[in-house]
């Protein structure tokens, strides 16, 4: 695991909420775990194509994706690697999307933890119909 990760308090209170926390018990919606260092979205989404997914990343927070009803796939690129931002960075919203390809993806499994620290950039959503999910927002220390 990254030392960075390690040594984030925000994200060990993250792992100890997910491993006793029933998160399909969650009401949709945004749940705050500690103010704004921590919390977790619990979202349904519709599933992209590949082509339709976006490489997004955060300055602020790290982000743990939880798939909770079925799989879902990730593209993945490293951030120093993406050449095409669309936009500047909305500072407010934490995200910057690229429009470049998605080119290698990752699978997550139900229940399978996810992290993307802001060095990475994430297309979440790849796969058919809608889903339901958990987003973890960690603050970076």
């Amino acid at each position: 695991m990254d030392e960075k990760l390690m040594n984030n308090p925000y994200y060990a209170k993250a792992l100890e909420y997910i491993q006793t926390t029933d998160l399909n018990s969650l009401p949709l919606g945004k749940h705050l775990i500690d103010g704004e260092n921590l919390f977790v979205n619990i979202v349904d989404s519709d599933m992209k194509t590949p082509q339709q997914a976006r490489l997004e990343v955060h300055d602020k927070y790290i982000d743990i994706q939880i798939p909770l009803s079925k799989e879902e796939t990730f593209g993945v690129k490293p951030r120093s690697a993406c050449k095409f931002p669309v936009g500047e960075m909305n500072v407010e919203k934490d995200i910057l999307f690229y429009s470049d390809p998605v080119e290698e993806t990752i699978t997550a499994g139900i229940g399978e933890v996810i992290t993307f620290a802001p060095e990475m950039a994430h297309a979440p959503l790849i796969g058919e119909g809608r889903i339901h999910k958990a987003i973890f927002k960690v603050r970076v220390k």
